[in-house]
């Protein structure tokens, strides 16, 4: 080549490398600028090395922080790399800053972590309105859905202004309409906030209601005995029914439909549930949820992720070793089809779910959780099963667990202890007064959506 044409070119040769140079530096600023992201968040509990937070979508994470300087329910901002895995609650991301930062709020004073546009929206200022007049105490109470004692029940919610009360057909045996009508009506004067009346009137092996000839001349029928007798027009029929009975009687929740797939006779939930396939199980859902809207009773979608073939978790602790793939695949559908059509609960179950979180039964655990906010956008009320089953009543600090890991209303039967553990996490550091209020403004906005509050004002 010749020293004339190399003259000629060598200047072409370094503008090329001048223009990479300035190529490549644009592009990694670039991908640092798309890679770099913020968190806004709230603080759930921290430590020397860790900091777990919920942010406004519900869903709960860890991040791994040095010497973190960070109080129970302060507002977070986390700037990081990496991407997020909901299914893991410890994240393996890059945390580059945080930040601790006022709670910022709209113009009607509501934080803004609390407004998620989910299902209750409409009603998020009369519910944090009235949050601001409850006691400590009472904000407690209403994460409380508990088991109707035996004696002393109006007292009792006078002290403790519980979310609700949850009945078992021992309640009601032997009375009439107007007996059990009228004990409702007590219950709810004796509140200063009105209570949820629940039950699991399902149909077939579990009728709380129906059992008492008093109140029908026969038992609700099964699902799937109904499915197979007139399809989804008579599972139709049947909650318009059962929700107009229950309403007449002064009740407002039904934990019901199971919309659990089952079809083996083999299998546990399979008596209590439709007993058909993933698909058929999605109609159900979708049809139970819409026939109830309207007739002043709420539905409750269970048992979150999915019972399976599992056993009772009544008397024992159950694992379940099917893959997040099958379960995503077979199980989930039911629930999301229930959502997409307005249910406003989801029960979570007691199963531990090792492809999931070995660790923790479902009802405890964060990723159980993030699953049903995150992937199935579910934004009403989470409700454990209760407490006091097999699986879960000798876990240590089960119902701090239960908020931690992002149930809004946990039931139980030993509200006394339940109360005063909670109370003392609070004192303790533990959980934050912020992590109650957000709870309690949700149940608060429930209410208000079914239209109980507003009884207050009348």
């Amino acid at each position: 080549m010749s020293k004339k044409i190399l003259i000629m070119i060598f200047p072409l040769i370094i503008l090329g490398v001048i223009g990479a140079v300035i190529v490549n530096n644009f592009h990694s600023k670039e991908e640092k600028k798309v890679h770099t992201k913020k968190m806004e968040a709230m603080v759930l509990a921290s430590n020397d090395n860790e900091v777990m937070v919920q942010d406004k979508n519900n869903i709960i994470y860890t991040f791994e922080l040095q010497e973190v300087d960070a109080d129970l329910g302060d507002h977070i901002v986390i700037e990081y790399t990496g991407l997020l895995d909901k299914m893991n609650v410890l994240q393996k991301t890059n945390v580059i800053s945080y930040e601790i930062k006022d709670v910022i709020t709209d113009e009607d004073g509501v934080p803004v972590d609390y407004l998620d546009q989910g299902i209750f929206s409409d009603y998020y200022i009369l519910a944090y309105n009235k949050l601001k007049e409850l006691s400590l105490d009472e904000k407690i109470s209403q994460l409380l859905l508990v088991r109707y004692p035996d004696e002393n029940q109006t007292e009792i919610l006078k002290k403790y202004p519980f979310g609700g009360y949850v009945f078992f057909a021992k309640d009601f045996k032997d009375q009439t309409k107007s007996q059990i009508s009228s004990n409702m009506k007590t219950l709810q004067n004796s509140s200063n906030i009105p209570i949820l009346t629940a039950v699991d009137e399902e149909g077939g092996g579990v009728v709380r209601i129906s059992s008492n000839r008093n109140l029908r001349s026969e038992p609700f029928k099964s699902p799937r005995d109904l499915y197979q007798e007139g399809g989804l027009d008579l599972i139709k029929n049947d909650t318009i029914e059962k929700s107009d009975l229950l309403n007449e009687l002064g009740l407002n929740v039904n934990l019901a439909p199971v919309v659990d797939v089952s079809t083996s006779p083999s299998d546990y939930m399979y008596s209590r549930s439709l007993g058909e396939n993933t698909e058929i199980t999605s109609n159900y859902a979708k049809t139970v949820i819409e026939a109830s809207k309207g007739h002043k009773v709420s539905y409750t979608l269970k048992h979150f992720p999915g019972y399976g073939n599992n056993a009772d978790t009544h008397t024992s602790s159950v694992t379940d070793d099917r893959t997040l793939e099958d379960i995503r695949k077979n199980d989930l559908p039911p629930f999301e089809a229930g959502i997409k059509a307005g249910a406003e609960a989801v029960l979570v179950s007691h199963n531990t779910i090792n492809n999931i979180d070995r660790e923790n039964p479902a009802s405890l655990s964060a990723k159980v959780h993030n699953l049903l906010r995150n992937d199935l956008d579910f934004t009403g009320v989470i409700i454990t099963d209760d407490l006091a089953m097999g699986a879960t009543k000798d876990i240590d600090d089960a119902v701090i667990k239960a908020i931690l890991a992002g149930n809004d209303l946990i039931m139980v039967t030993d509200y006394e202890t339940s109360f005063s553990q909670i109370k003392k996490a609070i004192e303790e550091g533990k959980l934050s007064e912020e992590k109650i209020n957000h709870l309690a403004f949700r149940i608060l906005a429930w209410k208000y959506y079914k239209g109980l509050m507003f009884e207050v004002h009348k």
